[in-house]
């Protein structure tokens, strides 16, 4: 296994641990989440170039895409969130309530 590989395997799992074990608020889940799709948007993108392939060049940008996408849903829950319950912590919200 190279450094390059071994790198994007720990960036993925530090990003794991930290969703894991720092819940309390829900900025810092997001942020351990988009961190998580980083790390592997940037090993996508590192793979086409190490097999010396042009075929799954699509992949990092689709990507890209979704996370865009994640991102800009966990930002608009943490404010519809906010301003409802008034805080970010996640043991505020009750998912049984409406």
């Amino acid at each position: 296994m190279s450094y390059l590989h071994l790198s994007f395997y720990s960036a993925f799992a530090l990003s794991t641990l930290g969703l894991a074990f720092h819940r309390t608020h829900l900025i810092s889940a997001l942020l351990c989440l988009e961190s998580m799709m980083l790390s592997m948007y940037v090993a996508l993108a590192m793979w086409p170039i190490q097999i010396q392939s042009s075929a799954s060049t699509i992949l990092p940008i689709l990507m890209l895409t979704f996370s865009a996408c994640e991102a800009g849903t966990g930002l608009a829950l943490l404010v519809a969130s906010t301003r409802t319950h008034g805080s970010d912590h996640l043991h505020n919200f009750n998912l049984l309530k409406c």
